[in-house]
């Protein structure tokens, strides 16, 4: 769905969309939508901004992605409101560099006639995703040894002792 900054200046753009798996690509990001991507909420032009908007919703989802510790397939459901701020990529289209403040760290870009909320309800997920994606917190991971996965079958493997050449550091 496209939010049109001219369909803005006339009212606010309200949105109630399901998104089937595979509608928004997340092929670079190794992840995999499992369930419908349900959205609501609204977009709005603020006032006296020079084309500044607003976009707020939630979103509910569950993605499937690889566990950090034993590259099993770990699904995440995410259900989260957002509330964000875009604005014209020409207000900072300059030659030469700009400082920003913190502020103004947490607003968007956009360019053109207006933002595609596919591309944002994108970046949102990946934005909800945990740092360290991993099956559960009892996750035992991959030998280090033998490589197998630890949580299906318990190895007997023991790592190799500390290189010598290290002891010195020991003491420290």
């Amino acid at each position: 769905m496209f939010l049109g900054v001219k369909e803005m200046e006339k009212r606010k753009i309200r949105f109630q969309e399901t998104l089937v798996p595979g509608e928004v690509d997340f092929s670079d990001a190794a992840i995999t939508q499992v369930t419908p991507l349900e959205t609501a909420g609204t977009a709005e032009l603020l006032p006296n901004t020079g084309g500044e908007v607003r976009i707020r919703g939630r979103l509910s989802v569950s993605i499937e992605a690889e566990c950090d510790r034993c590259l099993g397939s770990a699904v995440f459901p995410l259900d989260q409101q957002f509330d964000l701020f875009y604005r014209p990529l020409a207000t900072i289209a300059r030659d030469e560099e700009v400082a920003i403040d913190e502020g103004e760290a947490e607003i968007g870009f956009y360019q053109g006639g207006g933002i595609e909320l596919e591309d944002v309800l994108r970046e949102q997920i990946l934005l909800m995703l945990p740092m360290q994606r991993v099956c559960s917190a009892a996750c035992k991971g991959i030998c280090p040894v033998c490589g197998k996965n630890r949580n299906e079958n318990p190895c007997d493997c023991h790592a190799a002792g500390m290189d010598d050449r290290w002891a010195g550091l020991r003491n420290l």
